[in-house]
């Protein structure tokens, strides 16, 4: 049995990967209650497969998934469980990853740190290569969404050490972002992304 790892670190702004063999579990913590984290996942043998948004959301008949439920690939399987959620539960599954587009929409004149960016440099520090940005699932992120079917960017729910446990359901890679997001509210009123951290959690017995 492989053993529990130290935490890690995902820098403010910036995004990192780790590779999870079937069985293992990720423990991604918001170790200061306000910061979303972009999180994507893909088949270690096959990377066009990967979590789909859009699958998932059909398969579970909501927005967003909660303790127990799979996280299902554009091949319609389950390839991480949220086996454990401290969190309220508001996670996002509507927005795109931000990236330097977005943030000329925004007003940006100069390049700006984003998420899209951070998911193609986190794969490539493990020395893996892909070609688009999936939309991800946005861990902490509130999107209040109203009966007429509109949309606001609220702020998190989460609280400081609050900890989402993925448990792997095949070998895979799970990337994470946590999103540069300085101009929308969505990594708090302060508008301050921060670090999160993470550790990678064992097979259990």
């Amino acid at each position: 049995m492989s053993e529990t790892s130290e935490r890690a670190t995902i820098p403010a702004r910036k995004g990192r990967a780790v590779r999870l063999s079937a069985g293992q579990a990720i423990e991604i913590v918001n170790t200061h209650g306000t910061q979303v984290v972009d999180t994507w996942a893909f088949n270690a043998e096959d990377l066009t497969e990967f979590l789909s948004n859009e699958h998932m959301r059909a398969t579970l008949g909501r927005l967003w998934p909660a303790e127990g439920d799979a996280l299902i690939t554009n091949r319609r399987r389950p390839i991480l469980v949220m086996e454990r959620d401290t969190s309220p539960g508001r996670h996002d599954t509507l927005i795109a990853a931000c990236d330097d587009y977005r943030y000329g929409l925004l007003g940006c004149t100069e390049y700006h740190d984003n998420c899209t960016d951070n998911l193609f440099a986190a794969m490539r520090s493990i020395g893996l290569r892909i070609d688009d940005c999936p939309s991800p699932l946005n861990l902490w992120m509130n999107i209040p969404v109203a009966p007429d079917g509109s949309t606001g960017w609220g702020e998190p729910l989460s609280r400081p050490g609050d900890i989402v446990v993925l448990r792997a359901q095949m070998d895979c890679v799970v990337a994470m972002s946590a999103c540069p997001q300085d101009i929308l509210p969505i990594n708090g009123a302060a508008r301050a992304p921060t670090e999160a951290h993470y550790r990678v959690l064992p097979v259990e017995a």
